[in-house]
């Protein structure tokens, strides 16, 4: 299984849980792939992920089967030639976008599974992976809120979530779809730059079950959790972000423990890179 992670220093308790969570739950050879880059400015420094925080990962993987490997890819420059400049320095990291050039990378495989680093797996993700996207540039779910408000068509609902995506890397590159999302994220500023981009200008692109994204909560056949922002409407609106390494807030105010195993593998392996 092809797996594409993206981020800098701070995505490294989530990566670590998600490749744990994915190693308890896959049998398949794990060949990950993790872009970073190096980026500032006037007001932070964004450090990247380190070759040595990688190694420790590669092990780790290689101890359920040797052929499976952790690579990290530095793409400044790649990104440098294209930088998001509308959107480099809103909420959303210049991070946030690296998946954008991910056709730019040549080593990367055609067919790879994209991840957030707030996404664990909780069942067998082959089902899902083994889906045929010969024909879609990419496969996912709907996006759990913004289906209902951002839509091509008025009564169809085909806006998809980024954080988990069946990418073919090959078609994407032959249609340009990740080149235009670029262009658009370089001239145009947007509340969430990289899944707008994707979902304006992908046409060739299948909607699948939400357990393959659950963002809102989880259920017995739930496959991939990610733990997005949601909302809460009483007594008064208010948004509630709780990440997979936030694991006080994760026990009392989700009340998950469904990964409570790799929560205690992640605190060893995070003692150990420290």
């Amino acid at each position: 299984m092809n797996v594409l992670y993206c981020g800098d220093a701070n995505i490294i308790d989530g990566l670590v849980i998600s490749i744990l969570s994915l190693l308890k739950n896959g049998q398949d050879k794990l060949c990950i792939y993790v872009l970073t880059m190096q980026y500032q400015n006037e007001n932070k420094i964004y450090k990247p992920l380190t070759n040595k925080e990688i190694s420790i990962l590669d092990e780790i993987v290689k101890e359920k089967n040797k052929d499976s490997f952790v690579k990290l890819y530095d793409i400044t420059d790649i990104v440098n030639e294209c930088l998001p400049l509308a959107n480099i320095d809103t909420f959303f990291t210049p991070y946030c976008m690296l998946r954008l050039y991910a056709d730019l990378v040549s080593d990367l495989p055609s067919k790879i599974l994209y991840l957030d680093n707030d996404v664990v797996c909780l069942k067998n993700p082959n089902e899902f992976y083994n889906i045929d996207n010969t024909s879609y540039e990419v496969v996912g779910v709907l996006d759990y809120y913004g289906s209902h408000f951002y839509k091509k068509k008025v009564v169809i609902k085909d806006y998809l979530n980024s954080g988990v995506l069946l990418l073919n890397l090959d078609l994407i590159r032959k249609t340009k779809l990740f080149e235009k999302c670029r262009h658009l994220c370089q001239k145009n500023k947007m509340l969430l730059p990289d899944q707008s981009a994707i979902n304006w200008y992908a046409k060739k692109k299948l909607i699948v079950d939400r357990i393959y994204n659950e963002q809102k909560g989880e259920s017995d056949d739930t496959v991939f959790r990610h733990f997005t922002t949601t909302f809460k409407f009483w007594p008064k609106v208010q948004k509630q972000t709780i990440k997979p390494w936030q694991i006080d807030k994760l026990h009392q105010v989700l009340k998950v423990h469904s990964f409570d195993d790799i929560l205690d593998k992640y605190k060893l392996v995070m003692g150990r890179m420290k």
